[in-house]
């Protein structure tokens, strides 16, 4: 996280069921608003159901760049089909 905030993903983002929401500056991103650039999963060093993943997002169209972090796997947010789409990443 703090290298991706060194690059300039200083926005803090939270993700609801149909977007993804700027605190700043109260922006609802829907699907095709934005773009991840990268993303990290990481594993919890006790647990190995403990895990999130870390979102690089940008949105062009309303001068955002920031950082997402959810949960992964059965814990992860409850996303509409567009949402669960977006987000799925695939290596």
């Amino acid at each position: 996280v703090n290298d991706l905030i060194a690059r300039g993903y200083k926005d803090e983002l939270t993700l609801h069921e149909e977007c993804v929401v700027c605190h700043g500056s109260s922006t609802s991103l829907h699907p095709d608003d934005f773009v991840i650039d990268e993303f990290h999963r990481f594993e919890g060093d006790s647990n190995p159901s403990d895990e999130s993943i870390v979102y690089a997002i940008r949105s062009e169209k309303h001068g955002i760049k920031g950082i997402l972090v959810n949960a992964f796997g059965p814990d992860a947010a409850t996303l509409n089909q567009a949402m669960v789409k977006k987000l799925s990443i695939q290596r």
